[in-house]
């Protein structure tokens, strides 16, 4: 065992304990400073386990008083807020969590599923309105959106706007360089279907890996309710407490959560994974199949004038449907985005022209080098 390792890591269970205190010490609402307190509480729990395995190489360390950073860092917030402390400790929250994976990885020994536990309530506790931080705003965490239908929509809208960009792209492109329709045409269409099929597999292996993921720890926090579900019980306690809750309607929630493992289970999942268990992330099927569809949908825009009309008509014709089609995506959007139809269709219009015209300056120089 490194000494100095171990000795950084006590400083910084010291430092979080007094900073959770600190933090406590300032919130009105009860129960956070509760729940605060016993982060604190843990961490002290913590420290003290580390100071043990200190002693084994240096018997005489004492356990150290917060560092003047920490204390630092408490001042600054009298001042300037607590927000970048709360975000702060989140930080370090996740930092020991990764650490003590990989520690376990490192000795053979598998994940137990409660290492997130803590980044879990301080990011519930970040989230409460109720939380005094004396102005500022909290740390955001990424959030989770889980929905079938929220990757059937998204995946439906970017890929009917990259099937549109993309294939009007390289049909202005290949027309610029001056060949005929029929090469236009079958460019057009290799070009549907590479796209189509490229984007279809990437949504389904980002939808099924989530998913996936999802169900690891699932099975991982299955498998510690078996094996320690007092532990669980405590932590479904501070989290619903962290979300707003008394003590006794936390108690009394998690109570009837442990009536029996399926509700407790449900009520894990939910809690303290942010995972709907029906869904797992949404159905990779659906957002590959959406994905498929609209990007043909979208590709075969600017190439369908090309199967009725030759010449420059084709390519006027190509650019008019773009346009609206652009401009019919870009209100689209909005139903993800709540901007303005008229800002989201118009910005969508001029991106996807100015795509347009740099491929057809493109081809057309290659064009005129071949022809030359």
């Amino acid at each position: 065992m490194n000494l100095q390792k171990l000795k950084s890591q006590l400083q910084t269970e010291v430092d979080t304990a007094f900073l959770y205190e600190n933090i406590a010490a300032i919130q009105t609402d009860a129960n956070l400073a509760k729940v605060l307190n016993g982060l604190a509480e843990i961490e002290n729990k913590h420290a003290t386990h580390m100071l043990e395995k200190v002693r084994t190489l240096e018997p005489d360390c004492k356990m150290p008083t917060a560092s003047s950073r920490a204390k630092m860092q408490l001042k600054a917030g009298k001042y300037f807020g607590y927000s970048s402390i709360i975000s702060n400790l989140s930080n370090t929250e996740r930092e020991f969590a990764e650490t003590a994976i990989k520690d376990k990885k490192a000795k053979g020994i598998k994940a137990s599923g409660f290492e997130h536990n803590h980044l879990n309530i301080i990011e519930s506790v970040s989230q409460n309105e109720a939380l005094n931080v004396s102005g500022g705003l909290l740390s955001k965490f990424e959030s989770r959106h889980k929905s079938v239908g929220g990757n059937a929509l998204r995946a439906a809208v970017l890929g009917a706007n990259d099937g549109l960009v993309s294939n009007m792209s390289l049909v202005m492109g290949v027309a610029g360089a001056a060949v005929s329709n029929n090469t236009i045409l079958l460019t057009g269409i290799a070009g549907l279907l590479a796209g189509a099929i490229s984007m279809a597999l990437g949504e389904w292996l980002s939808v099924q890996s989530s998913r996936e993921l999802n169900q690891r720890q699932i099975d991982l926090e299955l498998e510690e309710l078996e094996a320690s579900p007092e532990e669980e019980k405590k932590e479904l306690v501070l989290l619903y407490q962290a979300k707003g809750m008394n003590v006794d309607e936390a108690q009394k929630l998690a109570e009837k959560a442990f009536e029996n493992p399926e509700t407790a289970m449900d009520a894990i999942i939910t809690e303290e994974l942010g995972i709907d268990k029906e869904e797992l992330g949404g159905s990779a099927w659906e957002a590959a199949i959406a994905s498929f569809i609209l990007f043909s949908i979208g590709a075969i825009i600017p190439l369908y004038p090309f199967i009725f009309i030759n010449s420059e008509k084709a390519i006027l014709l190509s650019l008019g449907s773009s346009v609206i089609g652009l401009f019919g995506i870009g209100a689209a959007i909005t139903l993800l985005t709540a901007k303005s139809i008229w800002f989201s269709g118009f910005r969508q219009v001029l991106f996807g022209l100015a795509a347009a015209a740099v491929t057809y300056g493109i081809g057309s120089l290659i064009g005129v080098s071949l022809a030359g």
